[in-house]
């Protein structure tokens, strides 16, 4: 008989293992100093990056204090449990289930405590590379600027199977984090067109950066 393992469980064992596989990792920052300069003059901001690509994005946390989308699922529970354990604050919820709660809470605390937003914008579901509306949401309640971000690993196994084809550096790779110059949403009302034409926006920012 299979007995299914506790979450705690698992979320502390990939805890662990996640802090040893990222020390083996070569990191390359470019555009960090637009990030810092934000954090240290106490501007809102909202990081946006795709869902394939989060796996070594933990490396430029340091100073940052970050609250981050997670979805209701049970994936997404032990994916929030291994984030808190590395320090971050998250708010659950996905276009399914519980999404403008969870992206009113994100607005919210980074109103009252200054956290960075982190939204992995194609997810939970995907389609793959196709940037929904949360992030623009967020922004806009908040009234903070976007940073893309994009993360090229030189050599991955990829989840081809997955929706997003999730990417998981390899030991001893190079990975490099690209923060994209940060920017303002137009000013306006969060209707659909506006709604559209942000997200589009902010979807081709992320394909130019690399």
């Amino acid at each position: 008989m299979k007995i299914p393992l506790p979450i705690p469980f698992i979320s502390s064992t990939l805890f662990h293992l996640y802090k040893i596989w990222c020390k083996t990792l070569r990191y390359e920052e470019v555009g960090r100093e637009r990030l810092d300069e934000l954090w240290d003059t106490k501007t809102p901001m909202v990081t946006c990056l795709w869902h394939d690509e989060l796996f070594p994005l933990m490396h430029a946390r340091r100073q940052l204090e970050i609250i981050a989308v997670v979805s209701q699922s049970s994936d997404g529970e032990i994916l929030a449990q291994v984030l808190e354990k590395l320090g971050l604050l998250t708010s659950r919820g996905s276009s399914s289930r519980g999404g403008v709660k969870a992206l009113l809470r994100v607005a919210r605390t980074m109103k009252t405590s200054g956290h960075i937003g982190c939204i992995t914008i194609d997810g939970p579901r995907g389609p793959r590379h196709v940037a929904k509306e949360g992030a623009v949401f967020i922004t806009h309640r908040s009234n903070a600027k976007i940073v893309p971000v994009r993360i090229a690993m030189s050599k991955t196994y990829i989840f081809k199977k997955a929706w997003d084809q999730f990417q998981v550096p390899l030991p001893f790779s190079k990975v490099k984090i690209i923060f994209g110059e940060p920017y303002d949403l137009e000013a306006g009302s969060l209707n659909d067109e506006y709604l559209e034409k942000e997200r589009k926006r902010l979807e081709d920012k992320l394909k130019d950066l690399l």
